[in-house]
């Protein structure tokens, strides 16, 4: 019996550095989420992977929001698919490594608390 794999092209763009793509295939198993492939490569694959998340269970955190095949959308509520699905971070975003983009408004970010702002 052969396993279903879903492939994850992931755009790694860098806060300094050039963007590089990484490409991960996952098990596939019906109903498991972007969230769950993006967890399986950090714990099984390459654990410098950087993601955010909180929540795993749909509570709209936002925190896992990327563009998932083009199109922008929670990492823990769209569905795997046994296919290519392409990953990249939020665009019109500053960059801060991988997927990760800075979400907080300037003057609600701790760096922004820090300085007396």
């Amino acid at each position: 019996m052969m396993t279903a794999i879903a492939t994850l092209i992931v755009h790694r763009a860098g806060k300094d550095g050039p963007e590089k793509v990484s490409r991960y295939e996952v098990p596939y198993a019906p109903g498991q989420s972007v969230l769950d492939g993006l967890r399986y490569v950090r714990a099984r694959i390459d654990p410098t992977l950087s993601m955010r998340y909180s929540c795993i269970n749909a509570n709209s955190c936002k925190e896992c929001m990327i563009l998932i095949d083009g199109t922008v959308g929670y990492a823990c509520t769209t569905r795997l698919q046994p296919r290519d699905m392409v990953l990249a971070p939020l665009p019109n975003k500053p960059h801060l490594r991988d997927l990760v983009t800075e979400i907080a408004p300037p003057d609600e970010r701790l760096d922004h608390a820090l300085k007396g702002g």
